[in-house]
């Protein structure tokens, strides 16, 4: 069934949405429609894939380590909803038909080290002066991310995972699961015999 567009945004969220559509297509071609005010920084260093959407105020930023580098790449048919950020300095991929709620932050990245090993940082010098951190984040296709979700350094969420609402997610989530809480630990997998969501606890 086909929306109407005009019943769900009314005249003005009509006409906003019209205004949208024409400053994506001049500024940004390859997407299906860029909701503004949005923050792009290091854009030279990001991949927009194809037909992305995004919601009101995102703020996408790229600081690679190593130059020349596409360090924040979407697959096709992303759509993020308002406030999202993500930040990469080494490597944030996300794959194909991946649906963000709103308010979530991914990184590849962190102020310092608290591994407990020889390299922690001091606590008592300055957070911002402290050495980066990064480690790859890879979310794959269908994945659907719930709101207020933070995914962390290191981290990949597998293809058709879902992760719930306010979740940290701290650890690599398998694909076709369901993640919650904080941190996130997986509550079902899809068995794709029985066609059923079903509990799991051997893989919290």
């Amino acid at each position: 069934m086909k929306l109407n567009r005009f019943k769900i945004y009314g005249f003005f969220g009509s006409i906003t949405l019209i205004y949208f559509t024409l400053l994506s297509k001049l500024f940004f071609h390859n997407s299906r429609l860029i909701r503004f005010p949005i923050v792009i920084r290091g854009k030279a260093y990001i991949d927009l894939g194809e037909m992305l959407t995004t919601g009101v105020g995102c703020r996408l930023e790229a600081f690679p380590s190593i130059f020349n580098l596409k360090t924040l790449r979407f697959g096709d048919n992303v759509q993020i909803n308002d406030y999202v950020h993500i930040t990469a300095m080494s490597s944030v991929i996300i794959g194909n038909n991946v649906l963000m709620a709103s308010k979530i932050y991914i990184s590849d990245c962190s102020h310092g080290y608290y591994d407990g090993k020889s390299n922690d940082s001091i606590p008592d010098t300055h957070p911002i002066d402290r050495e980066y951190k990064t480690a790859p984040v890879r979310i794959e296709d269908n994945v659907w991310i719930g709101e207020s979700v933070s995914i962390l350094p290191g981290v990949t969420v597998g293809e058709n995972s879902i992760i719930g609402a306010n979740s940290v997610v701290t650890k690599n989530i398998p694909a076709n699961c369901i993640a919650v809480g904080n941190p996130a630990r997986v509550i079902k997998k899809y068995n794709f015999e029985t066609k059923i969501w079903e509990k799991r606890t051997d893989l919290i």
